[in-house]
């Protein structure tokens, strides 16, 4: 295993064709400063060029939070002009980990909340413990969930849901969060990191072009009515009809045997 730091807080270990992405600022429950935002951003900038990574794991390594959203501490010592200088800085975190190429998988136990949330609803599939707490408290403190809360929160649970939970504040705790479908699956206590590098593992065993193609027409088929998102799927399916995992694919099906996929 390998491992390249981003700063001081973020870190990117690679195990075969699956990267880890470690959020680390444990002093803060990792807090996300204008710092840490940029390291996040370089971090996913390095993980989109990279065609060896199939699959990626969103990690915290504090034991009682993935990450308790944006840095208050910090925002409390910027003046109106540094906010704005700030905003860009802080979205390109958020964009970074919802535009990775490749599925995402956010391992989550403790508090995510605000941004926390925000980066797992980011990923494409969360995974908690039942330690997990999550939520998009924003409003408590006057402002709204500004990492893409608010488009993402309603196309998992519904606009309704996602009103309700938004303009509660309100936190919610890890078996209520399952059967609201705020997190995928729900493992035993302190289990969130493995199973969720298991199931990435198990995802970067298939056709890293068809995952790809697949994640782009799941991602731009979001809100389109049937007829142009089935356009959106033809597109996607043209893009790996003709490569040269289709055709590794193929023959490793007839001659009964692992696919070794070019990935191209």
């Amino acid at each position: 295993m390998s491992e390249q730091r981003y700063g001081e807080w973020v870190a990117v270990r690679r195990d075969g064709f699956v990267a880890e992405l470690v959020l680390d600022r444990p002093k803060a429950m990792n807090a996300v400063s204008s710092e840490m935002a940029r390291s996040i951003a370089a971090a996913c900038a390095a993980l989109s060029e990279d065609r060896d990574v199939r699959a990626v794991v969103l990690t915290s390594t504090h034991e009682r939070a993935f990450c308790v959203g944006a840095d208050l501490k910090e925002r409390n010592s910027l003046t109106d002009a540094e906010m704005m200088r700030h905003r860009p800085v802080s979205r390109a975190a958020y964009t970074g980990v919802l535009e990775l190429p490749m599925p995402v998988i956010a391992a989550v136990h403790g508090y995510a909340l605000g941004g926390g949330f925000e980066l797992a609803l980011s990923c494409d599939v969360i995974v908690a413990d039942p330690t997990a707490v999550v939520g998009l408290p924003e409003v408590s403190v006057g402002v709204i969930p500004g990492g893409g809360g608010t488009q993402l929160l309603p196309r998992r649970v519904g606009a309704a849901r996602a009103a309700e939970l938004i303009f509660s504040a309100r936190r919610v705790a890890a078996a209520e969060a399952h059967a609201l479908g705020l997190v995928d699956r729900l493992t035993a206590e302190g289990e969130d990191r493995a199973e969720a590098l298991e199931l990435a593992r198990g995802i970067a065993a298939n056709s890293p072009v068809g995952v790809r193609a697949a994640k782009k027409a799941l991602r731009l088929g979001q809100g389109l009515d049937l007829r142009a998102g089935l356009e959106v799927e033809d597109a996607a399916w043209r893009t790996v009809a003709f490569s040269g995992d289709r055709a590794e694919g193929v023959a490793a099906f007839n001659e009964k045997r692992p696919a070794n996929w070019p990935g191209e």
